[in-house]
C-alpha cells in the first residue's frame, strides 16, 4: 500500500506542476515538438528550441514571484503576459541572424542560468526560509528528477531494444525521440513538481491544515538527507581540503615564475572557487564539526586565491587579449573574491546575498556595451587593426601580405583572427569582409599561415596536400606512397622493392627513435641513402626553424615537397598529410607520404 501511496503522491505532484506552471509545460512541449521535427526532419531549429527554453525558464520565475509576493489571479495573468512578451522579443532578436553563433549560446545560457538562480532565490526573499534551504531542495530536486529520467529513458530504450531484435526493426531515432520526450517534457516537469510552495502573501487564503501540510512539505524538501551530509562532510569536504593544500603549495613555489603564466591553472582554480561557494552553501545548514570548521576556513581561503587568480587573468590579457572566456573568468574571479568576503561577515542564513550577486554578474556580463561580447569582439579587432598598421600592412581597410613580420606579431594576428571567426565577427572588420574564410583565404591574405596554440604553450601542425595541385616526377623512376605513425608497429619494415637497370632495390623503414628512418638499400643490403624523418617533419615546424608556421589546410606540391640528395641517390617526400601533434609533453608525428626515388 506504501508503494502505491507513493506512486499516487508522485502523479499528484506532477499535475499539480502541470496546473502550477501552465506556461512553462507549453513551452516545454512546444520544444519537445520542435526537437522531433528536427530529429525527423533533419532541419535546424535550433532558434526555435533556445526560445521555447527561455519561455519556459521565464514561465517557472515569474510563477515563484507571484506565489512570493501577489496572491490575485489578475497578477498571475500579468506575469504569463510578461512572460510571452519577454519570449517574443528574444526570438525577434535571434531570428535576424542566418545562423545560431556562439555567442547566441553563450548568451542565452548565461540568461537560462541567471532564472534558474532568481528562481530559487526569488521564493525565499525576506522569508523565514533561507536562500541555503531552497537550494537545497532545488539540489535534491535536480538529482532526484535526473535519477527517475535516467532510469525512464534506460528502460524505453531496453524496451525498443527488446522489440527491434526480436519482433519488428524499429527506426533508430526512435531512440532520439524517447531522448527528447525524457529529457524535455518528464525531466523537467519532474523537476518541478518536487519544488514546494514556499511561504508566500497567498497563505492568508489557506486553511490551518492547507497551511500546515504545505509547511511540511517544505520542511520534507529542505532538509538535508542523512547521506548526502555524509557525503560533503566527510568526502567532499576532505577532498576539496587536500585540493587545496596542493593550490597553495603550487601557488606559494611558483609565485615568482610559472604561475602568472600557467594557462593550465586558470581552471582549476575556477573549478575551486566553485566547488568552494558550492559547498559552503550546502553545508550551511549541517550542524557538525567538519561543516563548521569548513565555514570558518575556507572563505578566508578562498578570497587570496582567487584575487591570485584574478591577477593571472588579467596578466593574461597581456598575451592573448581579451576573449569572452578570460572575461568570464575574470568576472567570476570578481564574483568569488566579494562572495568570500561576504562569507567571511554576514551569518549564512543570509546566503541570498550571494545569488543576488550572481544574478547580478550574470546579467551585466550579457547586456551591452559592457558584455563579454561587445568589449572581446572590439578588443580582438583593436589589437588585429593595431599590429596590422604597425608593420604597415594596413592601409585604406586593404590588407597588404607580409611574411616578413615578426613572429610575435604573426601570433597576434593569427590569433585574433582565429578567435573573430570563431565567434563569426570576421564579417563586421571592413578589412576581411562578409566573404573571408580563415581556412582558405588566411595565408593570401595575410602571407603566412595560421598558429593554433594548446596548453604547452606550443604550436601544433596540421598540413594537407591540395588533391588538385600537379607533382613533377620527371627525373625520377619510382613514386610509392610511405605512412610514418606513432602507432605504426604493424606496419612491415620494407615499404616496397623495385627494378632498374636489371638491379634490386628496396625502400625500408626504420624506426630507432621517433618519428623513424626512411632508407634506400641495394640488392646486396648496401644502403644508399638515409633520411630522419625528424628532419622531414622539422622542415615543416616553425619551432624547429621551417618554413611553415601552422594549418594550411591545402599546401601545393612545391610547399609540400622535401628533398634529400646525395652522390648515389635522390629521394623526394612530399606530405599528404602531416601533423606534429604537441598537447604532450613530447611532440607526436604522423604523415602519409608520397616517395618519389632516382638512383644516380
Amino acid at each position: 500500500m506504501k508503494f502505491i501511496d507513493k506512486i499516487r503522491e508522485k502523479l499528484s505532484g506532477l499535475v499539480e506542476a502541470l496546473s502550477r506552471y501552465p506556461l512553462t509545460v507549453a513551452f516545454l512541449v512546444a520544444g519537445a515538438v520542435v526537437n522531433a521535427m528536427a530529429i525527423q526532419q533533419d532541419v535546424d531549429y535550433t532558434k526555435y528550441l533556445l526560445t521555447f527554453l527561455v519561455g519556459a525558464f521565464l514561465g517557472f520565475t515569474l510563477q515563484a514571484g507571484w506565489e512570493r509576493f501577489f496572491d490575485r489571479t489578475s497578477y498571475r495573468l500579468a506575469a504569463m503576459g510578461l512572460c510571452v512578451a519577454l519570449t517574443l522579443s528574444y526570438f525577434l532578436i535571434v531570428r535576424q541572424y542566418t545562423s545560431t553563433s556562439m555567442e547566441t549560446w553563450i548568451r542565452t545560457s548565461v540568461a537560462l542560468f541567471a532564472l534558474l538562480i532568481a528562481y530559487i532565490w526569488v521564493p525565499v526573499i525576506k522569508s523565514e526560509i533561507s536562500f541555503n534551504q531552497s537550494f537545497m531542495a532545488t539540489f535534491k530536486a535536480f538529482f532526484n528528477a535526473l535519477l527517475f529520467s535516467g532510469v525512464l529513458f534506460g528502460g524505453i530504450t531496453l524496451i525498443i531494444t527488446a522489440i527491434d531484435l526480436l519482433l519488428f526493426r524499429v527506426s533508430d531515432k526512435s531512440y532520439l525521440h524517447t531522448l527528447n520526450l525524457v529529457g524535455m517534457l518528464f525531466a523537467p516537469i519532474y523537476f518541478l513538481s518536487l519544488i514546494p510552495i514556499y511561504p508566500g502573501v497567498s497563505d492568508k487564503n489557506q486553511t490551518p491544515e492547507q497551511l500546515k501540510q504545505n509547511r511540511e512539505k517544505v520542511e520534507r524538501s529542505c532538509q538535508c538527507p542523512k547521506f548526502l551530509e555524509v557525503l560533503i562532510s566527510y568526502i567532499v569536504i576532505p577532498l576539496l581540503a587536500v585540493y587545496t593544500v596542493i593550490l597553495i603549495i603550487y601557488i606559494a613555489g611558483n609565485i615568482t615564475g610559472d604561475f602568472w603564466t600557467d594557462s593550465r591553472l586558470e581552471p582549476m582554480l575556477v573549478s575551486f572557487a566553485i566547488a568552494v561557494i558550492l559547498i559552503y552553501i550546502l553545508a550551511s545548514s549541517l550542524e557538525n564539526k567538519v561543516a563548521e570548521w569548513f565555514r570558518k576556513i575556507f572563505p578566508k581561503v578562498l578570497v587570496p586565491i582567487v584575487l591570485f587568480q584574478i591577477v593571472a587573468s588579467v596578466m593574461g590579457i597581456q598575451e592573448t587579449g581579451v576573449t569572452h572566456g578570460r572575461y568570464y573568468v575574470i568576472i567570476f574571479g570578481i564574483f568569488a573574491a566579494v562572495s568570500g568576503i561576504l562569507m567571511c561577515l554576514i551569518p549564512v542564513r543570509k546566503n541570498g546575498i550571494i545569488a543576488a550577486l550572481l544574478i547580478g554578474f550574470s546579467l551585466f556580463s550579457i547586456i551591452p556595451p559592457v558584455d563579454a561580447f561587445t568589449i572581446s569582439r572590439a578588443n580582438q579587432v583593436g589589437r588585429l587593426t593595431n599590429t596590422l598598421v604597425e608593420n604597415k600592412m594596413l592601409e585604406n581597410d586593404i590588407v597588404s601580405p607580409s611574411a616578413t613580420i615578426s613572429e610575435v606579431d604573426k601570433k597576434i594576428i593569427s590569433d585574433s583572427v582565429s578567435y573573430l571567426a570563431m565567434m563569426e565577427y570576421t564579417k563586421a572588420v571592413p578589412f576581411l569582409g562578409e566573404k573571408f574564410d580563415i581556412y582558405e583565404d588566411f595565408y593570401t591574405t595575410f602571407g603566412f599561415y595560421r598558429y593554433e596554440e594548446n596548453p604547452y604553450r606550443q604550436d601544433s601542425i596540421y598540413l594537407n596536400l591540395d588533391q588538385q595541385s600537379p607533382i613533377d616526377i620527371s627525373g625520377y623512376e619510382t613514386f610509392v606512397v610511405a605512412n610514418f605513425y606513432v602507432e605504426d608497429i604493424k606496419l612491415d619494415a620494407v615499404i616496397t622493392e623495385f627494378e632498374q637497370n636489371g638491379k634490386t632495390y628496396r625502400l625500408s623503414r626504420e624506426k630507432e627513435a621517433a618519428p623513424g628512418l626512411l632508407i634506400l638499400s641495394d640488392e646486396t643490403g648496401t644502403e644508399l641513402i638515409r633520411i630522419d624523418m625528424k628532419d622531414v617533419f622539422n622542415h615543416f615546424d616553425t619551432s624547429q626553424g621551417g618554413d611553415y608556421q601552422i594549418s594550411k589546410d591545402f599546401m601545393s606540391a612545391d610547399e609540400a615537397t622535401f628533398t634529400q640528395e646525395n652522390d648515389k641517390a635522390i629521394i623526394s617526400l612530399v606530405a599528404m598529410y602531416l601533423a606534429i601533434e604537441k598537447s604532450g609533453l613530447e611532440p607526436l608525428y604522423n604523415g602519409d607520404f608520397y616517395v618519389l626515388v632516382h638512383i644516380k
